[in-house]
């Protein structure tokens, strides 16, 4: 069975990330999310007062120190900024509101997607994003272009922040969901797209074991 890169688009929390892991857990690959990455630079700006100073983030990033490490107990990797584990933490509503503009930061995008693509040279990766299929690895063997209703993924990014034990509202999160859709599809820098030869998966009523059954036929067609 040969290694493959599959890459994985779509839409804010319509559980790219979970579906990804799924895959790369069952498949033995290496599991990137490039969300997270994105998330750290932006919570790096929040925590140095930098995040309304575009040309600041850009003269700093530099600093910027992103890796992953496997977590033997969990059983994933999780993503640390400059030495710290920031898993939980990029996840926060504050980290929400303002990922989409740090990421909307060409220099941001250049830098983080060569890190990608060295990340995924030697393929046997998932990488879940919003540029994967299109410019990270528009060559990847298999590409997914995942989305679900804004009001399933409001209730699931709900249920999330509120099992971690944060305080939300359900209108502040789907306002949050609806911008960042605009956002990722209308900025300059790597819009989020469909690619041509990705295909669709429309999760709103399906169930993470569901979404597996359909990727299986895909990922055996792919790699035999």
């Amino acid at each position: 069975m040969k290694k493959i890169i599959i890459a994985i688009d779509g839409h804010s929390s319509c559980g790219k990330s979970t579906f990804a892991k799924e895959i790369a857990k069952k498949m033995c690959y290496t599991f990137i999310d490039t969300g997270a990455m994105y998330r750290a630079v932006t919570l790096w700006a929040i925590e140095n007062n930098l995040i309304d100073n575009a040309q600041e983030i850009v003269a700093n990033l530099d600093k910027v120190v992103i890796n992953f490490k496997f977590n033997e107990q969990l059983e994933r990797s999780e993503i640390y900024l400059n030495g710290k584990n920031v898993d939980s933490e990029i996840r926060l509503m504050h980290v929400s509101d303002n990922v989409s503009a740090v990421s909307a930061i060409a220099e941001v995008r250049e830098k983080l997607v060569a890190l990608q693509q060295q990340m995924g040279q030697d393929k046997g990766i998932v990488m879940d994003g919003r540029d994967i299929g299109t410019t990270v690895f528009p060559s990847a063997e298999l590409k997914i272009f995942m989305t679900a209703s804004v009001e399933v993924r409001a209730q699931r990014r709900f249920d999330e922040l509120t099992q971690k034990g944060e305080s939300v509202q359900m209108e502040h999160i789907k306002t949050n969901i609806q911008q960042r859709d605009f956002a990722d599809e209308n900025r300059e820098q790597s819009p989020l797209r469909k690619a041509d030869d990705a295909i669709v998966l429309d999760n709103s009523a399906m169930t993470v074991e569901e979404q597996m059954q359909w990727v299986d036929r895909l990922i055996i067609d792919k790699t035999e």
